[in-house]
C-alpha cells in the first residue's frame, strides 16, 4: 500500500493567508491615505503616547511624492497581492484544469515579485523612520510586519522548483525597489526651488527639503509685503494663537505663506519637548493639540494649514488681501 505524502498545512493555506494579511495591509494604507487627502478633519488616530509619534511621520516630506500620498502606492500593492492571492479560485479545477494551473505557477510568481519589492521598499520606510525623521508611527510599522508576512508565506508556502529563477527574480524586483527608493528620497530630499505661479500670480510656495535645525525648524525663505504684515498684527491683536512643532512641515508651509518678518508678529507656541521632540509639552497637551498646526481662533481649534485669506476671513480682518504665496 502506497502512502501518499501528506501536504503541509502552510502550503494548503498559503495563499488565504496571503489575502488576508493584504487585506490588512490595504485597510491601513487606505487610512493614511485618506488622512494625507484631507477626509478627515483630525490627524491619523495613534493610540501610542501623545499621537505625534505618527504625525511627526505622516507630516514629514517623505509622506507624498510628487504630491501624492505614499500610502497610496501601498495600498495598490497591498490589491495587487490580494487579487494574486484569490485569482485561481476563480477557475474551476475539472473544467479549466490546465488554465488553472498556469494562472497558479504564474500568480505564485509575481506573489513573490510583489512581496520582494514590497519588503525592500518597507525596509527603505523603517530606514527613514530611523535615521531621517527620528519617529515610528504604528501605521507604517503595522505595513512593515505585513510586508515581511507576505515575503515570509511566498517562500515557505510552496515547494519552489526552480530555484535559479526564483533567485534571479528576487535580485532583479530587488534592485528594481532599491533604484525606485532611491529616486524617492531624492525628491523628496531636494525638490528644488523654482518659482511657480498660480491662476492668481500668486507664488506656489515648495516643500521644505533636508532636514529641520533641532529646536528651529527650516529656514523661512520668502519676504513678507504689506499685506501679510497687516494680517499677522491683526492676528496677535484679536487674540489668535498657533500651535506648531519646529519639525513639522506643514508648520512650516504656513510660516512661508507669512513670510519672513510677518511672521515673526504671530503668536506661536512650539508643542515639541526640548528633550524630546516627539513628546508634546504639558502647555499643549492641556490645550488638547492633536496635530500641527492647529490654530486657536476665538477659543476654538482650528487644525491644518490655512490660506491667508482663510485666515481674514476666520478672524474679521479688513485690511489688504494681496497676499503673495500660495500653497501647492
Amino acid at each position: 500500500m502506497i502512502r501518499r505524502r501528506s501536504v503541509p498545512w502552510i502550503h494548503r493555506y498559503a495563499r488565504q493567508l496571503l489575502a488576508g494579511i493584504a487585506a490588512i495591509g490595504t485597510l491601513d494604507t487606505l487610512y493614511l491615505t485618506l488622512v494625507e487627502l484631507g477626509f478627515f478633519k483630525e490627524a491619523a488616530f495613534c493610540p501610542t503616547s501623545g499621537a505625534i509619534n505618527c504625525q511627526a511621520v505622516l507630516s514629514s516630506q517623505y509622506a507624498k511624492v510628487f504630491g501624492i500620498p505614499l500610502s497610496l502606492f501601498g495600498m495598490l500593492a497591498y490589491i495587487a497581492i490580494a487579487l494574486f492571492a484569490i485569482a485561481p479560485q476563480f477557475l474551476n479545477s475539472d473544467r479549466n484544469k490546465k488554465l488553472r494551473a498556469n494562472v497558479e505557477e504564474w500568480t505564485w510568481l509575481l506573489l513573490f515579485a510583489g512581496a520582494t519589492g514590497m519588503i525592500v521598499f518597507s525596509g527603505y520606510l523603517v530606514y527613514l523612520m530611523a535615521f531621517e525623521i527620528k519617529a515610528f508611527c504604528i501605521y507604517c510599522l503595522l505595513s512593515v510586519i505585513c510586508s515581511t508576512a507576505l515575503f515570509v508565506i511566498t517562500i515557505i508556502g510552496r515547494t519552489w522548483e526552480d530555484i535559479g529563477q526564483l533567485f534571479f527574480t528576487g535580485i532583479l524586483v530587488m534592485m528594481v525597489a532599491l533604484i525606485g527608493a532611491v529616486g524617492v528620497h531624492s525628491a523628496a530630499s531636494n525638490p528644488g526651488f523654482k518659482q511657480v505661479l498660480n491662476a492668481s500670480g500668486q507664488v506656489i510656495i515648495p516643500p521644505p527639503s533636508g532636514a529641520p535645525k533641532e529646536g528651529v525648524g527650516w529656514e523661512i525663505k520668502t519676504t513678507s509685503g504689506e499685506s501679510e504684515i497687516a494680517l499677522a498684527r491683526h492676528l496677535t491683536k484679536v487674540g489668535v494663537k498657533e500651535y506648531v512643532a519646529y519639525w513639522c512641515p506643514h508648520c512650516h508651509e504656513q510660516k512661508e505663506l507669512f513670510g519672513k518678518e510677518a511672521y515673526a508678529e504671530i503668536k506661536h507656541i512650539d508643542c515639541a519637548q526640548p528633550d524630546n521632540p516627539n513628546q508634546q509639552t504639558k502647555v499643549c497637551i492641556d490645550a488638547g493639540i492633536k496635530s500641527y498646526p492647529t490654530w486657536e481662533i476665538n477659543g476654538k481649534l482650528d487644525p491644518g494649514v490655512k490660506t491667508l485669506n482663510k485666515l481674514a476671513d476666520l478672524t474679521g480682518y479688513q485690511g489688504p488681501r494681496n497676499f503673495k504665496y500660495a500653497l501647492r
